[in-house]
């Protein structure tokens, strides 16, 4: 099993939560997303490194799409769907792989 974990910041607790919150109903069995202060840290398994990857990719792009529409509230709240920051992210790949079929 390959395993990455995704730690995004966004400048407040309150913009992280948001962030989450839009993130977490594209999770899949085998991804588990929770807010630490203002970050939003998301853990991804897959069987292979080549479904990993995807999966990865595709959450990146999802969450700077909600970081850029929540992060001040969104754009029903005057920001008109920009944020003022960068969305701040890191892969790693655990120390628990097992997968060496790749």
């Amino acid at each position: 099993m390959r395993r990455a974990t995704i730690t995004t910041a966004h400048g407040d607790d309150d913009a992280a939560e948001r962030v989450a919150a839009a993130v977490a109903p594209d999770n899949t069995a085998e991804m588990a997303t929770r807010v630490e202060g203002e970050a939003v840290v998301t853990t991804v398994a897959r069987d292979g490194t080549r479904g990993l990857r995807s999966t990865v990719d595709d959450y990146v792009v999802n969450c700077r799409v909600a970081d850029r529409l929540g992060a001040e509230g969104g754009p029903d709240h005057g920001t008109g769907g920009e944020s003022d920051h960068e969305t701040d992210s890191t892969a790693r790949t655990d120390d628990t792989d097992t997968d060496t079929n790749t």
